[in-house]
């Protein structure tokens, strides 16, 4: 047991050592720099698809064949719901045996109208004879016209029964299931095209005009693996418009098409460069100066960046900050800290300070 005792009590005078150590020691610290050199825009977006259709019928009826479900590819043409359609088939035969009748009385009229005509040419009947016999037989040719016409309508309307896939996609959501009662407009169902994706970012209407939006912008998307995160844009679009309560642009970004693993929904960020010729000639584009602070200041635990500020007492006290990107050796911090501001360099011999 001793060996053990000895190892313990040496762990407790090193402990002891380095809190002497760090009490004895002042901690090496630098000052939150500010500068707009290279200054970039970065902004937070959201990924979206280019077509997304919400599929929702056109009559109401029960869902009697749901082939497809959530995260289902689908192609072009394919059968995605079906809706109950007996009333509609028996309204069908119905028109279809109407128009035949209908035809049936306008052969029965053209026969009748053609042998009152040769009556008429040889003097047996009269004018107004033939006159009735003529406007019988267009009669009987407007209500067949317009029982083909109703038929053919019953005909178009059986096949809203029945919905198929726009395009090739992914089905998205399906509010709806297997026997419920689907009704015009409600969604049954989304589908999206994972091959048409773009990317959507607002920024400022007062910057918009001086940033720099050619075809070479890249886009990051954090969620994704570290050889996937960054995907090159193949243009970028800006919305003529602008938000009256935001006052802001929208930007949109479209990505290649042979993309692959990126979601609508996924978080996405950028960062624009401005144009020298317009920071130069209006410096109040670029807003506040930046702020850096040495790469080895930022601690980072988990999803949590943080760095230790010492304040006027001289004690390190422990901060919540926001990074931006990565500098060379500094490390761009968006929000947390304040221009002139002393941070320590070194974060474990700061957080043996304050745990004397």
């Amino acid at each position: 047991m001793k060996p053990l005792v000895l190892f313990t009590t040496l762990a407790l005078m090193t402990l002891a050592e380095m809190s002497f150590a760090g009490d004895a020691k002042p901690l090496v610290t630098a000052a939150v720099r500010a500068s707009n050199e290279n200054a970039t825009l970065s902004a937070d977006g959201v990924i979206e698809a280019i077509r997304h259709t919400v599929i929702a019928p056109q009559v109401s009826g029960a869902i009697v064949q749901l082939p497809v479900q959530a995260g289902d590819s689908v192609k072009a043409g394919q059968l995605l719901v079906r809706l109950d359609a007996r009333a509609a088939q028996q309204e069908f035969t119905a028109s279809k045996a109407q128009v035949d009748a209908a035809r049936a009385n306008l052969a029965v009229a053209e026969k009748d109208y053609e042998r009152q005509k040769l009556l008429f040419e040889k003097n047996y009947i009269s004018q107004a004879t033939l006159d009735r016999a003529q406007a019988q037989f267009k009669s009987a040719a407007a209500q067949a016209n317009a029982q083909i016409a109703q038929a053919n309508a019953v005909q178009t309307q059986s096949g809203f029964y029945s919905i198929t896939a726009p395009y090739n996609g992914i089905v998205a959501e399906m509010p709806s299931a297997l026997g419920e009662m689907a009704m015009p407009g409600r969604s049954i169902m989304t589908v999206y095209d994972p091959s048409s994706l773009r990317a959507i970012f607002t920024v400022s209407q007062a910057k918009v005009a001086a940033l720099k939006l050619g075809k070479d912008l890249t886009i990051e998307i954090p969620s994704m693996p570290p050889e996937q995160r960054f995907i090159a844009s193949k243009n970028v679009t800006v919305l003529p418009l602008s938000d009256a309560n935001t006052h802001t642009v929208q930007l949109r970004l479209e990505l290649p098409t042979n993309v692959r693993g990126v979601q609508p929904g996924m978080f996405a960020r950028i960062a624009l460069s401005f144009n020298a010729a317009s920071t130069n000639s209006n410096p109040s584009v670029l807003g506040d100066s930046r702020l850096y602070v040495p790469r080895t200041a930022v601690i980072r635990r988990a999803e949590m960046y943080a760095v230790y500020v010492v304040n006027a007492q001289g004690k390190a006290v422990l901060r919540q900050i926001k990074p931006g990107r990565i500098q060379d050796t500094e490390q761009e911090i968006l929000s947390g800290v304040a221009k002139g501001e002393l941070v320590a360099i070194d974060p474990l011999a700061a957080s043996l300070s304050t745990a004397k």
